[in-house]
């Protein structure tokens, strides 16, 4: 579920035919249907929080205060949501056609950043590589996974060719789930910038933390990376260690003093 680039080659060119592929995907899935052109798409943002700038950070949502589940099919038929993520960050990378190299590149960024070893693992242990913990995670708690998601944005694909759609899928991502948007749902639900990557950023609880649409230059890059940290780092008030339980306070007795403190639990709002 993390990883963003398929590899259809021999071990000896995977990396370089993963970033070729990746391009190739692009193209197929998003601009090679019949030639159909694609009618103009405004950025729609249903809620101006949740948007952030063309150029500029990701910007974080203080109005969403109630997860969300984004519901959609991949290549194989299979049912995706990120309900089925809580618990972990979830980065969905989302573009139309004319965006969708930029946001492949991005994606794959995001997944080696957060994913080190996949750099050199085989295109079926791609997305299975171990994800690398927040600089001082404590020993003994689970460490929050990154599931950088691909979202093929494709609502100008016409349903009688969806089967189509999917079998290219299929043939140029044997490995790699990537999640299909027949019904326009990421521009409604998120809004979006249709000839750049558009990224939003779900946290450990199932809610948007923010959402940026825009040109990721490496500045940009490493800001999204210090948030989605943030947001793992944060899900510590919700966590205790294994080692370390909190301690027993009899009911209707007051907690000594800094008795959190030596428990293993980051109080809530103890994280900037």
């Amino acid at each position: 579920m993390h990883a963003f680039i398929p590899d259809r080659h021999a071990a000896r060119v995977r990396r370089r035919s993963e970033c070729r592929g990746s391009a190739l995907l692009a193209v197929l899935v998003l601009a090679a249907f019949h030639g159909r052109p694609v009618e103009a798409q405004s950025p729609v943002p249903p809620q101006a929080a949740l948007q952030g700038p063309a150029t500029g950070a990701v910007t974080p949502s203080p109005a969403a205060t109630q997860p969300v589940d984004v519901v959609l099919e991949d290549q194989f038929r299979n049912r995706r949501g990120t309900a089925d993520l809580r618990g972990d960050v979830v980065v969905l990378v989302y573009a139309a056609r004319h965006g969708a190299e930029a946001a492949l590149d991005v994606g794959r960024r995001l997944h080696l950043r957060f994913h080190p070893t996949a750099d050199g693992a085989e295109a079926e242990a791609w997305s299975t590589q171990p994800v690398v913990p927040p600089a001082g995670w404590p020993a003994g708690v689970r460490v929050p996974d990154v599931h950088v998601v691909p979202i093929a944005c494709v609502p100008e694909v016409p349903r009688p060719l969806h089967a189509v759609a999917r079998t290219r899928l299929r043939q140029e991502s044997p490995h790699v789930s990537v999640w299909l948007d027949f019904d326009d749902v990421m521009r409604q639900q998120f809004g979006m910038v249709p000839d750049e990557p558009n990224v939003a950023v779900i946290d450990t609880r199932g809610v948007v933390h923010g959402v940026r649409s825009g040109h990721v230059d490496p500045a940009l890059f490493e800001d999204l990376v210090r948030v989605v940290d943030r947001l793992r780092v944060a899900s510590l008030a919700n966590l205790r260690t294994a080692a370390v339980p909190p301690p027993v306070v009899p009911a209707g007795s007051v907690a000594p003093r800094g008795a959190a403190a030596g428990s293993g639990v980051v109080p809530a709002g103890g994280i900037r």
